[in-house]
């Protein structure tokens, strides 16, 4: 026994464990539930953390967002978008007098049937001006973009997404065909490329676009808002650093636009979507960091469980550590021995626990329809997290067995 090869002292942590199989699962479960929750918990948060950075990359580079503030009808507090408090007069003022901006595009909106020969769908429709693609990083998959004429002119022109595109065409090539929008025939000049969902579910390929001019007096015409009112002005700062700066500065020269005495309310809002999404994924992180949390308290958990069962196999196994210690095994292998078990047992969980973290990832994936993000370094993370509770919790009792005394260790009649 004595100088005895790690072979061996694995051998025997094996054959105790198995002795008492039973105990030994049971006594693996904390760490089998704590590895397979961190892997599950940190894929999900890996996940929605890439989600929102592709949610603000499809919300536009550097983009602000000025809004009609809240309005009254007499008593009564109306909702934002209310009044019509924005005009081309203040694209122009921003274009012209906010340093560091790139973009500026008034936009108008509504809902309407569209139709081509005997396929029809309801959409969305938005009246731009020419920076507006840019501002939101939307990008042209067929035909070409709307020219100055058409800007200038109120052409009758459309560019469609991809649903509008599957729902009145198919597969067919729709550029240069004739839709009819709501009453009035258009011309699809080009389909824009595919960019799915958004981060709140809505269908962003399910839209069109044609001149705000256009949409003004072809879409807009029984609505009656004032003449060059926008219902909103899209901003595309030069930088992300600039962003701060321009937001304070679009607020000054709006105030100053719509003489709005000092203290009164604002009629506009100046709204970052960036800001927006960037709190939503703190939010992400901190319940990640939670859940993490809650994930690592029972991993300790198990970890007690192991060194609780280690110390009481000590003192089951007294006589048979006195009988190894008379024929040689010195403090040094009867340490290993039950150090080596305590590893087992925690590292034997921690496979399982990265199994049951791998299909626990797939399946909230496939039913709960989560993003997750699993990749190897949180399978090496949790690989680690197994091998050092097993290390921590189990020195304590190996050295407690180590300790004994040979002959009060042959003498217990345990």
């Amino acid at each position: 026994m004595n100088g005895a090869g790690i072979g061996d002292i694995l051998g025997m942590a094996l054959f105790a464990l198995r002795g008492n199989w039973v105990r030994s699962v049971l006594t693996a479960l904390g760490v089998i539930i704590g590895i397979a929750a961190v892997i599950v918990m940190v894929s999900v948060g890996e996940g929605t953390q890439a989600e929102l950075d592709r949610t603000i990359s499809r919300l536009g580079s550097n983009r602000i967002d000025v809004m009609p503030n809240f309005g009254r009808q007499g008593a009564v507090r109306m909702g934002a978008g209310s009044i019509y408090s924005l005009s081309d007069d203040d694209a122009k003022a921003i274009r012209e007098q906010v340093e560091g901006v790139r973009y500026v595009s008034g936009v108008i909106r509504g809902s309407t049937q569209v139709v081509n020969a005997d396929q029809n769908w309801s959409t969305n429709w938005y009246g731009i001006e020419a920076d507006y693609f840019a501002i939101n990083d939307w990008t042209l998959a067929e035909g070409e973009d709307f020219s100055d004429r058409d800007f200038s002119g109120a052409a009758k022109t459309v560019i469609i997404g991809q649903t509008v595109r599957e729902k009145l065409f198919g597969s067919e090539d729709p550029v240069g065909a004739t839709i009819r929008v709501g009453r009035v025939p258009f011309t699809v000049v080009g389909v824009l490329e595919r960019r799915g969902a958004n981060n709140w579910g809505g269908d962003q390929d399910d839209v069109i676009f044609v001149p705000l001019e256009t949409a003004r007096r072809r879409l807009m015409g029984q609505v009656g808002i004032p003449p060059r009112t926008v219902m909103q002005i899209s901003v595309g700062a030069a930088s992300a650093e600039a962003m701060p700066a321009v937001e304070r500065r679009i607020a000054e020269v709006l105030r100053e636009a719509h003489r709005i005495a000092p203290g009164a309310d604002d009629d506009f809002t100046v709204r970052n979507l960036t800001q927006i999404v960037s709190t939503r994924s703190e939010t992400t992180r901190l319940m990640s960091l939670l859940l993490g949390a809650v994930a690592t308290i029972s991993l300790i958990v198990g970890g007690i469980g192991i060194m609780n069962i280690m110390l009481v196999s000590v003192t089951e196994r007294i006589r048979e550590i006195g009988l190894r210690m008379a024929v040689g095994a010195g403090p040094r292998e009867i340490q290993l021995q039950f150090l080596a078990e305590a590893m087992m047992l925690s590292l034997g969980g921690g496979v399982i626990g990265i199994l049951l973290g791998v299909v626990g990832t797939w399946l909230t994936a496939k039913f709960v329809a989560l993003p997750v993000a699993l990749n190897l370094q949180v399978i090496g993370l949790a690989t680690g997290f197994a091998v050092a509770t097993g290390l921590f919790f189990g020195y304590y009792p190996a050295r407690k067995a180590a300790a004994l005394d040979p002959i009060e260790a042959l003498r217990h009649q345990g």
